[in-house]
């Protein structure tokens, strides 16, 4: 036994104070009930792993002289990464750090978000420490807080987006006006023959031939005869209702001495106020505004005409340049032009492309199934056409479709210098293309910026969702691919919670392939389904098994992995 002898009292207050602090000087490892963390198992939204973590400290822990600094530490079996630190001090520590009691419990809150790669998905989250008492480091073991990385979002792919094919403007139907007129002199309605000789109407009726004899062209002619608004209503009635039927029986004439068998209809304005307006804006009178005033200001025709003679400036004008122009019929020949068929398009896309005009090429592509031959006809198009975008574009999407994406990269680059080349800028095809790219990437916010430049393209709510998805947002989501029948579309609505249109979508599509049957198990473990959970996965891994390693890791089956009934597919 040793004996202590003390001379005075101080050395007796000294071990006093010295005991003390050794009472509160340690810091002791923490229990892992002390901490939780959110979500558990961690989880992967908007490409990241966000974590909150509440660490409660209990009372007497934290010594008054202490300065401990805490760091989160995501780790994997290939390597960590570390996440915010925060650094805490005692009461007794002069700094800048946040201050926790020592006689009271203290709950600390911690946030971090770790990156994503797929290796996290069989993870373990620590707390590091670092400490020190009165300036002396304290050594404190690492706590595990949590295992594992919920990671469905993953599943969404920009493969799985339908890329934008620019359209082709092919009509099968084309439909052309050719007009001419034929003008009467004041208050006559007598065709005169300096007008009938005049050489664009000559031109006119030989359109209207060529169009008859053509076997692919269709016509019919109009006539709209029209009186100017000067004068009373019940003489240009008359007058032009006269003016009608003299040019229509001149022009049936006409048609039957050339053999053309096209269907004449007729009719006629009185007062053609609308053609005045559109003349009188058009040209450069002194005091046109104060003339379009008064047609704004009184709809009746006679006090029209009385306000306008009143204008004497102007409305000797309006008589040598604007009413003479109005006494006329107008002659409209409607030409219809039957464009090739289907087959007939085919036909020569195959064996000579070269006939094909840019819109009928662009077109056959969509008339075969066969994407060799796609290829063939959009190749066609860039070598005959090489100043348009379109086919250079669709090229792309093709590449995109069968995941060459190297070559889809080089593709849109071509398609956007000749768009520019061309002064089209952004074309939304181009656009929403570019954005799978990005996308695919990763590079959300480059994806972001395009899309926002798209304002109407059907496809586009595909890429959207995908955005949504990976930006976190699965409300946005699951609205934006609510009906649409993919993996993207189903995935939406599973992380949205929407299970059952999860299912539906499931259902509507068309071609499963080993990530629908992968969804269908996630959709079965989240609603406790198992005979769904077993299908899914058997699928899943029949059609692709490179994914039964990332079943094994999957946490959305964690509570299944010892179920019999999966005992064959986790073996």
């Amino acid at each position: 036994m040793i004996h202590l002898t003390f001379k005075s009292g101080l050395p007796s207050l000294a071990l006093a104070l010295t005991l003390a602090l050794a009472s509160c000087g340690t810091l002791k490892p923490l229990k892992s009930d002390y901490a939780s963390v959110d979500p558990q198992p961690l989880e992967l939204r908007g490409g990241k792993i966000p974590a909150t973590i509440t660490l409660n400290i209990p009372a007497k822990w934290f010594n008054k002289n202490a300065v401990v600094r805490i760091t989160p530490v995501l780790k994997h079996g290939m390597g960590q990464q570390w996440g915010t630190a925060y650094t805490f001090q005692g009461e007794k520590v002069r700094g800048n750090a946040r201050t926790v009691s020592y006689s009271n419990p203290a709950t600390l809150t911690l946030n971090s978000d770790f990156n994503w790669s797929p290796e996290y998905r069989n993870s373990e989250l620590f707390l590091m420490f670092n400490a020190t008492v009165n300036g002396k480091e304290v050594s404190l073991p690492d706590l595990k807080i949590g295992e594992g990385v919920l990671a469905t979002e993953a599943l969404a792919s920009a493969n799985d987006v339908t890329p934008a094919i620019a359209p082709d403007g092919f009509q099968r139907v084309i439909k052309e006006k050719f007009d001419t007129d034929i003008h009467f002199l004041i208050q006559q309605a007598n065709l005169r023959s300096s007008e009938l000789k005049r050489g664009d109407l000559k031109a006119w009726k030989e359109i209207i031939e060529n169009a008859d004899y053509a076997p692919n062209q269709n016509v019919d002619v109009e006539v709209q005869a029209y009186a100017s608004p000067d004068g009373g209503l019940e003489l240009n009635e008359k007058l032009a209702a006269q003016r009608e039927k003299n040019t229509s029986d001149y022009l049936k004439r006409e048609l039957k001495r050339m053999d053309v068998d096209a269907p004449v209809s007729a009719y006629y304005t009185a007062q053609d106020w609308e053609g005045f307006k559109e003349l009188v804006e058009a040209s450069d009178l002194q005091d046109k505004d104060l003339v379009l005033r008064v047609l704004s200001m009184y709809p009746d025709p006679e006090v029209r005409e009385k306000e306008i003679k009143n204008i004497s400036a102007v409305y000797s004008q309006l008589t040598d340049l604007i009413l003479p122009k109005l006494r006329r019929s107008r002659l409209i020949a409607n030409i219809e032009t039957i464009g090739k068929s289907d087959a007939e398009i085919l036909d020569i896309a195959r064996v000579a492309p070269g006939r094909l005009t840019n819109e009928e090429l662009l077109y056959a592509a969509t008339l075969t199934k066969d994407t060799e031959e796609k290829i063939s006809f959009y190749n066609s198009a860039t070598s005959t056409y090489p100043k348009d975008y379109r086919a250079y574009n669709n090229l792309a999407a093709l590449a995109f479709e069968v995941g060459n994406i190297g070559k889809a990269e080089e593709l849109l680059q071509k398609a956007s210098e000749v768009a520019m080349a061309a002064g089209e800028k952004n074309p939304e095809a181009l656009l929403l293309n570019q954005s799978l790219l990005q996308l695919r990437a990763g590079n959300v916010d480059q994806a972001k910026t395009l899309l926002g430049q798209i304002s109407d393209l059907p496809n586009v709510n595909e890429a959207m969702g995908l955005l949504h998805i990976q930006d976190g947002n699965y409300s946005m989501a699951a609205k934006e691919l609510r009906d649409t029948p993919t993996n993207n579309g189903v995935l939406a609505q599973i992380l949205d919670k929407n299970y059952a249109r999860a299912t539906e979508l499931l259902g509507l599509i068309s071609e499963p392939d080993a990530t629908t049957h992968y969804l269908k198990a996630i959709i079965g473990a989240r609603t406790g389904d198992t005979a769904l959970i077993q299908e899914g996965l058997s699928e899943a891994i029949h059609t692709n098994p490179d994914l039964r390693s990332i079943l094994m890791a999957d946490r959305e089956f964690a509570k299944y992995r010892t179920a019999p009934f999966l005992a064959p597919i986790f073996r």
